[in-house]
């Protein structure tokens, strides 16, 4: 459970980088519950819908040479931001994660796989 916690705070946090690196990408409401509920969402995301369109498009991966995965990536952050604002506005959290085109959603991807992936080496033990 505390691996878990961990990773959703790690997640948030290169969320957070996200937003604040690229004009593209905005936060409205309070920013903390934003953020929380866009790495909920998110992480649900990479579990389900992300396999789904690697395998759909390993042509693409196969010819591009892995390169459509970062495609593939910013494609699911940017579900993932509609799906955590339309959640937020059904639960009434008065909160959003908008990211406003496709070039902001890539490079928005990038920032927060960076990110995770040296936050998880910093703080995530894997036992």
């Amino acid at each position: 459970m505390k691996k878990l916690l961990i990773r959703w705070i790690i997640s948030a946090l290169s969320l957070f980088v996200a937003a604040w690196l690229l004009p593209g990408i905005e936060v409205s409401g309070t920013a903390w519950v934003a953020y929380a509920v866009m790495a909920v969402v998110l992480g649900f995301a990479n579990a389900v819908i992300r396999p789904i369109l690697k395998f759909l498009t390993c042509p693409l991966i196969i010819l591009t040479l892995g390169l459509f995965t970062l495609v593939i990536n910013g494609v699911v952050l940017w579900l993932s931001a509609e799906l955590s604002t339309w959640l937020a506005h059904a639960l009434d959290l008065g909160v959003g994660y908008h990211i406003r085109d496709f070039w902001s959603a890539l490079l928005g991807a990038i920032i927060v796989s960076v990110v995770t992936v040296i936050l998880s080496a910093l703080f995530v033990d894997e036992d």
